[in-house]
């Protein structure tokens, strides 16, 4: 090979080394460990579906931690198993589309979220109004509820709002009000 092209190809290596190192440092986002998050990072730049061995060979981890890793991968939507015509072993493949992706795993969270802490909050309204009608409680328990009371109303619009969040990436409405082809940065 020439010169010119050794270059080429360590330039190459450095620009997905650097977006590999940044993808693996930002993966603790979506639950993972950096070295899973190396794994996705490196498959990300393979245009073709990669066996286990393959992968194991690329980051020198252990067949088991590899097969760990990238069923974690596969549990969160960001790796999938694909079949290929004459292949005895399974190949996977890394999802490509960060929009996709970002919307199913925050979207299916943050709905999540919202369902959960709705039903802890009508639980929880329900209790303090009990409070709020016991001709028993002291003022400052009846004060303590109002206040509470209050509250909720607040984490209630947050866990509403939260909810339209929601459904507005799943729906792919949010792509109207942020558009996924604008390049410019509005912080720039």
């Amino acid at each position: 090979m020439s010169d010119q092209t050794n270059r080429s190809e360590e330039l190459l290596e450095e620009a997905e080394g650097a977006v590999i190192d940044a993808i693996a440092e930002t993966m603790d986002l979506y639950g993972v460990t950096p070295s899973i998050g190396r794994l996705y990072a490196t498959m990300y730049f393979k245009h073709d579906p990669q066996t286990l061995d393959d992968m194991k060979d690329d980051l020198g981890m252990s067949k088991p931690s590899m097969s760990t890793a990238v069923r974690k991968l596969q549990e969160i939507n960001i790796v999938k198993k694909v079949w290929k015509r004459g292949s005895r072993k399974d190949l996977f493949t890394a999802e490509k589309d960060f929009f996709q992706y970002f919307s199913h795993f925050f979207g299916d969270k943050w709905e999540r979220e919202a369902k959960i802490n709705l039903s802890a909050i009508d639980h929880a309204e329900d209790q303090l109004n009990q409070v709020l009608n016991d001709e028993k409680a002291n003022d400052e328990v009846k004060k303590r509820a109002e206040l509470d009371l209050k509250q909720l109303q607040d984490y209630r619009k947050y866990c509403h709002w939260l909810e339209r969040l929601a459904d507005s990436i799943e729906s792919g409405e949010i792509f109207e009000f942020l558009p996924i082809d604008e390049e410019k940065s509005k912080k720039e």
